[in-house]
């Protein structure tokens, strides 16, 4: 069945169930269900999405390797709905938790450098969504994919981001911490040592 559905078809699912998630927050956050402290809720289920979707997106060339499974197509889908979850989840954190007050922004920044991580993995998920485009595969030629290696300092910035924003360390962040560092580990092995390893499996 799904050989008969069109990729558009495809990915127009995939933004739909992509950003239920939001959805369901948003609505959780509008009828007062995300318990006593709504509004860092709310960042966290942001963010945690965010998260998940670059890790979903950084999964595709491993899967293809290791199990022959080819999501290639659908992987710009997945980095966008990660730059989009970390677009909410920042314009959250400067509109509902600092109330658009810079200097208090400024503030919490310092008192909270984690914080800067975060912008930074933001940054470069709008530099990578910008261009993910023909137009921009054409224009910018062989430095597209040098670009868009930067995915994977992206994912280390927001996972300590995510690990640090708890003040203890929980299995949970520690699990999207690990996950994070085998997807970079695969991916500064040699080619040829992929494939010995593919092919092991």
């Amino acid at each position: 069945m799904a050989r008969r559905l069109s990729p558009g078809l495809i990915r127009a699912a995939l933004y739909v169930a992509g950003l239920m998630p939001a959805s369901v927050a948003f609505a959780m956050g509008a009828t007062g269900r995300l318990g006593a402290d709504p509004v860092n809720a709310f960042l966290r289920m942001l963010g945690l999405w965010a998260l998940r979707f670059l890790i979903l997106s950084l999964c595709v060339t491993p899967l293809r390797e290791i199990a022959g499974i080819n999501l290639l197509r659908y992987r710009r889908a997945l980095g966008l709905l990660a730059f989009w979850y970390a677009l909410f989840h920042l314009t959250a954190y400067v509109g509902l938790d600092q109330g658009f007050d810079f200097p208090v922004l400024l503030a919490d920044v310092e008192k909270r450098p984690f914080v800067i991580l975060g912008m930074v993995a933001f940054l470069v998920l709008a530099g990578l969504a910008a261009t993910s485009n023909r137009w921009s595969i054409r224009r910018l030629g062989p430095r597209w994919r040098a670009l868009h290696r930067w995915v994977y300092p992206a994912a280390c910035c927001a996972a300590i981001h995510f690990i640090l924003s708890f003040k203890v360390l929980r299995p949970e962040t520690l699990a999207y911490a690990l996950a994070v560092a085998l997807l970079l580990a695969w991916r500064v092995l040699p080619a040829g040592m992929r494939r010995r390893a593919a092919l092991s499996r």
